[in-house]
């Protein structure tokens, strides 16, 4: 069993500075019980020989070779543009500048 008390988590929440309700409380009493009483019967099956591990298949091919391209033309990048002024996107103003 856990050592997570209503107090513990009253402490806690005052720390993140999070107003919790008695039934939240009692609620995150019960469910963060179980799970600190989860990780530690997961630390009492990995035993030295296992390796820590954040994925149980190694991720590979996460990236692409950055080859260069073509790029794209002022017409062709402005072709789909809903304004412009013919060299560049034209949008409206904002945070309060006017032109």
């Amino acid at each position: 069993m856990s050592e997570i008390t209503p107090e513990s988590v009253r402490h806690l929440a005052s720390l993140a500075r999070i107003a919790l309700t008695e039934d939240e409380i009692a609620s995150l009493t019960t469910e963060l019980g179980a799970i600190v009483d989860a990780v530690a019967t997961v630390q009492q099956v990995a035993g030295d020989d296992v390796p820590a591990t954040s994925h149980p298949i190694p991720l590979t091919g996460g990236m692409r070779v950055d080859e260069p391209g073509t790029p794209l033309t002022t017409a062709e990048a402005l072709a789909g543009a809903p304004d412009s002024d013919g060299t560049r996107f034209r949008v409206t103003a904002i945070l309060g500048e006017e032109q």
